[in-house]
């Protein structure tokens, strides 16, 4: 359970009660996140919340009772702008005046190789308070959550602001360290004694590799699942958590179609996950872990079409034996399941009978375009004139040409004689982009 990040502060911490007074609060902003404007001083910061620990006393117990248990984050040293708004003085810049809980604007400079920080949203590794901070939300947090682990984040962190740092400067020469990821290693070595001191576990992204892992935490490989197996190889226990398979946060089908994120996971790419690398020990990978996560996923109807039905992928990967998955026997369960969904109300994503677009050039540089679905016995009809297809259109059977003046191909899918997907309007310029972006 993910309960900090630079958009809130979601847990009431009763020695830090700045952490919900300020942290748990922004502005509200409707568009496209990462893209709204930056707020004002005086608009309200009304938007947001956070959970009484008497609240998570309840979630907890439900859980329990239903043989869960639920592992808290507190995700250090990056991705704490709520923290830093919240008590200025646990960051390396304690004087700046951009300290405000993010609403969705554009924080991070993001590029090919990496990324920095626009607001410095970390804490910072060289002040001793930041060790006494995070003594006292561990303290409250291991007495709350009975669950051996608790998650300390540590992914993403940019240290752009460090570099600048004369304490982190001092620290480095002091401890011996070359560079900024031994820098991050040293913190997390001592969070690491921290949350040992309460009793518990500590597990954490797959960064907390990158300067030397502390001696017994646990990784987490989201990028991927090469830190798994480098961890696993190092003897440590892995939690298998790649972008690759488990972001349920991705896109479901075509970005035309789909609430707007960074990248796309369909259905039958997540049950293609497999929870233990070729090569690798299974002893050390102790689970797997889809993650949802929420700041651009903006109600709960949103959060349900997100979840269902890649949620249904991930349990048969993590629960049964490989030997016993089956694509095609899976996409009729998921139906199945559709139908229960139907009843109870709930928001699922049908785009796993949605028709699929690759944009490509053949031998003499004109656009082609192939079309295919993840689901077998599904025809895709379409059009360039503009009209909206159905089933006496022309049925695809081979890749297609595109008409000279054509501005748009419209596809829709169907199975005996009904529709079942969604039309998709695709504008050829989309497509040129597209085969250009692949050719290059």
């Amino acid at each position: 359970m993910h309960l900090t990040d630079d958009e809130g502060w979601r847990i009431e911490i009763k020695s830090l009660p700045k952490l919900t007074e300020v942290g748990a609060w922004n502005v509200k902003r409707v568009g496209t996140f990462g893209e709204f404007s930056a707020p004002v001083s005086d608009e309200p910061r009304n938007y947001g919340g956070f959970y009484t620990q008497n609240d998570l006393k309840e979630l907890i117990q439900y859980a329990k009772d239903r043989f869960i248990n639920i592992m808290p984050e507190v995700d250090v040293p990056g991705h704490s702008l709520a923290a830093v708004a919240s008590y200025p003085d646990l960051s390396c810049t304690p004087g700046s005046e951009n300290y405000r809980v993010r609403s969705g604007e554009k924080i991070m400079d993001w590029h090919e190789g990496g990324f920095s920080a626009l607001v410095d949203n970390t804490l910072c590794p060289a002040n001793e308070k930041v060790y006494v901070f995070l003594d006292k939300v561990f303290t409250e947090l291991a007495a709350l959550f009975p669950f051996e682990y608790i998650h300390v984040g540590g992914d993403e962190c940019a240290k752009n602001f460090w570099e600048k740092s004369d304490e982190v400067k001092q620290l480095m020469q002091k401890e011996g360290l070359k560079n900024m990821e031994e820098v991050q290693s040293y913190f997390e070595k001592r969070v690491e004694k921290i949350v040992e001191s309460k009793g518990k576990k500590l597990i954490g992204w797959d960064e907390i590799l990158e300067g030397g892992l502390a001696p017994n935490a646990v990784v987490m490989s989201w990028r991927g699942i090469k830190g798994g197996i480098q961890a696993a190889g190092l003897g440590h226990q892995v939690v298998m958590s790649p972008t690759t398979f488990v972001y349920l946060d991705y896109m479901q089908s075509d970005a035309l179609v789909e609430p707007p994120v960074y990248a796309t996971l369909r259905l039958k790419t997540v049950y293609s996950f497999e929870p233990v690398p070729e090569g690798v020990d299974p002893k050390f990978i102790i689970g797997g872990q889809a993650n949802l996560w929420t700041e651009q996923v903006y109600n709960n109807r949103h959060l349900q079409y997100m979840v269902w039905p890649r949620s249904l992928a991930v349990a048969e990967c993590l629960w049964s034996p490989k030997d016993k998955k089956n694509w095609n026997g899976f996409a009729k369960k998921v139906e199945a399941n559709f139908a229960r969904m139907d009843i109870e109300q709930v928001k699922y994503a049908r785009g796993m009978f949605d028709p699929i677009f690759t944009a490509g050039k053949d031998d003499k540089g004109a656009l082609k375009v192939e079309l295919s679905t993840e689901v077998e016995g599904l025809d895709l009809y379409y059009s360039f004139d503009n009209s909206q297809p159905d089933n006496f259109y022309p049925k695809y059977s081979g890749p297609l040409s595109i008409p000279k003046d054509a501005s748009t191909l419209k596809v829709v899918s169907y199975r005996d004689g009904k529709p079942i997907g969604r039309q998709i309007d695709m504008p050829v310029s989309e497509l040129q982009k597209r085969a250009e972006k692949k050719g290059g």
